[in-house]
């Protein structure tokens, strides 16, 4: 059985709910990621609310697995300064004082779980910020310890917030990304570790952020099989020749020519998406495919909707038997 087509609605918040529902229906999906803030206000806390959204998405035939919260996420572990005023809400930011705001997108990530237990799914995907990714080119050197002790403080940070999640049956599933704690396969494992595998604790797999950076996308799904609680269809173009602007990005906007990588829609990029399935079905991952579409050269409403038929077409279940067991004899 395939598994369900989902849109991330994070890209979409300009939108009002009931416009991004009709939006996603004609377009062919078969349910939405919700995106916070935008379209989920978790500090509510009385039923008819949750219900409310549930009944508008079962209006128009969509099904909801999941909410995201990456603005507020980020806010958890990182150094906050002026650039963070931007994407998050006014009660999260209150005087800026950094440590208030991390304790309250703390807070708010707890608010998360209970809304989305209130929504009846069981997977919230975000972001956590990271204390040292600012250390990420160690040049003045920087010493392992400083390092390690990033990672004590995403522990300190999440550790009592993923308890909340596993009390609740809510799950959290980081997407590995730069300017997290985990951006790579190497640091996933570590950041897993820091907090000492906890049941709660897993990952948003999107191989956008790993191929450019020459990470093996694939391995990460078998290396984390048992980690990879959703997954993000999204798909990304690197050169195969020099380019003004390398891997670091020179400052240059999304979408310049110059630069040496761009999020692209699906099936325009450099992802291998047939090797992801495979791996996908190896590993027995049954959930949403679920696709938070990017890019800066394309019209969005086009782009997602021809990224829904590609996803819908290169999803394919796995075998129920192997293809040369008709050759045994009885």
């Amino acid at each position: 059985m395939a598994r369900l087509v989902t849109l991330y609605t994070l890209q979409w918040g300009d939108l009002p709910l009931e416009t991004v529902c009709q939006k996603a229906k004609s377009f062919g999906y078969d349910g939405l990621e919700l995106g916070l803030p935008n379209h989920v206000d978790v500090r509510r806390t009385d039923a008819a609310y949750y219900q409310g959204i549930k009944d508008l998405l079962g209006k128009y035939g969509l099904e909801l697995r999941t909410i995201s919260t990456h603005l507020i996420g980020q806010a958890v572990c990182d150094n906050i300064d002026f650039r963070h005023k931007s994407i998050l809400p006014d009660y999260i930011w209150g005087d800026g004082e950094p440590e208030g705001v991390r304790q309250r997108a703390a807070e708010e990530l707890v608010r998360t779980a209970h809304a989305a237990k209130a929504l009846g799914v069981n997977t919230v995907v975000g972001f956590t910020g990271s204390s040292i990714w600012q250390y990420l080119y160690s040049f003045p050197p920087v010493t392992p310890e400083l390092i390690e002790e990033g990672y004590k403080d995403f522990a300190r940070r999440f550790t009592p917030i993923l308890d909340e999640y596993q009390k609740l049956g809510v799950r959290f599933a980081l997407e590995v990304h730069p300017t997290e704690i985990a951006f790579d396969t190497a640091t996933a494992a570590r950041a897993l570790e820091a907090v000492n595998r906890h049941p709660a604790f897993g990952f948003n797999y999107d191989p956008s952020h790993f191929g450019y950076q020459g990470v093996d996308y694939v391995d990460f799904i078998y290396r984390f099989s048992d980690r990879i609680f959703h997954v993000h269809m999204k798909d990304v173009y690197w050169s195969s020749t020099p380019k003004p602007a390398g891997v670091f990005g020179g400052y240059v906007a999304f979408g310049h020519p110059d630069r040496f990588w761009n999020f692209r829609s699906l099936g325009h990029g450099n992802i291998n998406f047939e090797e992801i399935i495979r791996a996908l079905n190896f590993i027995g991952y049954q959930g949403p495919l679920s696709i938070e579409w990017e890019d800066s050269a394309m019209d969005r409403e086009a782009g997602a909707r021809e990224s829904c038929e590609f996803t819908k077409k290169i999803d394919f279940s796995p075998s129920a038997h192997a293809f040369d067991a008709v050759f045994e004899r009885s």
